[in-house]
């Protein structure tokens, strides 16, 4: 982090704007990975299911999914140094719900907080960025961009670990208690160093501020969102009825943005933008990989193999390290294509090998199945970051960088239907070998996109 912010204050970009900047995003991943390892120990201790906990990853994904986009819209509309301060706020105060209410619904309400409350972090940094370069007069500097995703990146794979170490440490309570010190040292330095919303270089508004929300486009967002990801959260229920409100409801949405002066989703915008909505797609298929080996892989560990939480944790270490060698290594890069096809190669190649995998198996191999997952961690946040950038029209970042987090999170939300449908009421071999051959169909099709997108050819000028 230290490199990134040197870099970055040669051209304006100084220490006093990066590390803000680079911490509050964090807290999503960091939050989205530590609660893999805490699925069992919850289910114990509050007597529900494996099937029923998932609900505490997909409740914040759910939350996740239509938040994103709409703090990034706040952060278009008003400025985003208010809305990343309320959202760290919001962290804060979720992370001691389940120390003072001990239950499934106490656990949960913590996480769908936590969800709205992390949802501020990117979309809000990713315009602060965009705002700063204008404020400047100077270009983005790409050691910057890459920071960002670095920063996420890192405390993703360190997620499983830490979270490990806290649950053996100190109980599973533990992996929301430590919101609070991170989320108020995050608020504390944006407050004292961040630019204020009122320096921002924009032209005027011609629109009062509730149609530059669009209130009707963001419910409307919201009910497709909800009502599909409900649908997929719970496949085996045969909520079909779902479908429809989600159809009816995206078609009012579409009409709507088509009509809207100020849309809350530039349709017309995705339409004609090719690479910006290939690289949405790109982003859910590569992610859902991802998080079906996370989650999977975490439980599976814990209850085929038997080891307790904090060990799992450590089995991640392979994959954070590899992620981490590769981040580092296309920090600087300007071609994205070559390591966008890597990052759909490597899980592919990883879900054969998990196609195979079972409890018996030497230690070592297993760690060296974990590790090829570390190359689609490492290379798909930074280059389709990068992509992203480039890709979302001005004026536009905030919304733009929010619906790439709602891709993640569709893919997290369909890895945790699958593996509720798979695992049903508890981890075996055959459940993990058959999320193996998913995870390799997934990431194949992704592969294909990638080659074929000749927009990744070269840098957008």
């Amino acid at each position: 982090m230290s490199a990134v912010i040197t870099r970055a204050e040669s051209i304006g970009f100084g220490p006093k704007f990066a590390i803000p900047i680079l911490i509050g995003p964090a807290l999503n991943p960091i939050n989205t990975t530590m609660i893999a390892v805490a699925l069992t120990p919850i289910a114990h201790a509050v007597n529900v299911s494996a099937a029923t906990v998932i609900w505490l990853v997909a409740g914040l994904y759910l939350v996740s999914a239509v938040s994103q986009p709409a703090m990034g819209k706040l952060a278009d509309t008003f400025g985003p140094r208010r809305v990343y301060l309320t959202g760290l706020a919001i962290v804060a105060a979720a992370g001691i719900i389940p120390t003072l209410l001990p239950t499934f619904g106490g656990v949960l309400l913590a996480r769908l907080l936590l969800g709205l409350g992390t949802s501020a972090a990117y979309p809000s940094a990713m315009t602060l960025i965009s705002d700063q370069s204008a404020r400047l007069d100077k270009p983005t500097p790409q050691v910057l961009l890459s920071g960002l995703s670095i920063s996420s990146l890192v405390t993703s794979s360190i997620g499983p670990v830490l979270g490990g170490v806290l649950i053996h440490a100190f109980g599973w309570q533990s992996i929301f208690l430590v919101n609070i010190p991170l989320a108020l040292i995050a608020f504390v330095l944006a407050w004292l160093w961040l630019p204020g919303d009122k320096t921002r270089v924009r032209g005027a508004r011609t629109v009062s501020a509730w149609k530059a929300i669009d209130p009707p486009g963001l419910l409307l967002f919201a009910i497709t969102v909800v009502a599909l990801l409900m649908f997929l959260l719970d496949l085996s229920s045969g909520l079909y009825w779902l479908l429809p409100i989600a159809a009816v409801a995206l078609g009012t949405l579409i009409w709507w943005e088509y009509r809207a002066q100020v849309p809350f989703i530039d349709v017309r915008m995705l339409v004609h933008n090719g690479p910006l909505a290939r690289t949405y797609l790109r982003l859910m298929l590569v992610f859902t990989g991802s998080y079906l080996v996370v989650y999977a892989m975490s439980q599976w560990l814990q209850t085929d193999v038997g080891l307790a939480p904090s060990t799992a944790g450590l089995y991640q270490i392979p994959t954070a390290i590899v992620a981490g060698i590769c981040s580092v290594l296309v920090a600087r890069a300007k071609r994205i294509r070559g390591p966008l096809i890597i990052a759909a190669a490597a899980p592919m190649v990883g879900g054969l090998l998990l196609s195979s995998i079972s409890s018996s198996d030497p230690t070592i191999y297993i760690l060296v199945v974990l590790a090829v997952f570390g190359l689609p961690q490492g290379l798909a946040s930074i280059s389709n970051q990068a992509a992203l950038y480039r890709q979302a029209p001005e004026g536009q970042i905030g919304v733009a960088a929010g619906l790439s987090r709602t891709s993640v999170q569709l893919g997290a939300i369909v890895a945790s239907s699958i593996i509720g449908i798979v695992y049903g009421q508890a981890p075996s071999d055959a459940g993990l070998n058959t999320i193996g051959w998913i995870v390799a169909g997934l990431t194949a099709c992704a592969l294909v996109l990638t080659i074929l997108d000749r927009s990744l050819r070269s840098p957008k000028k």
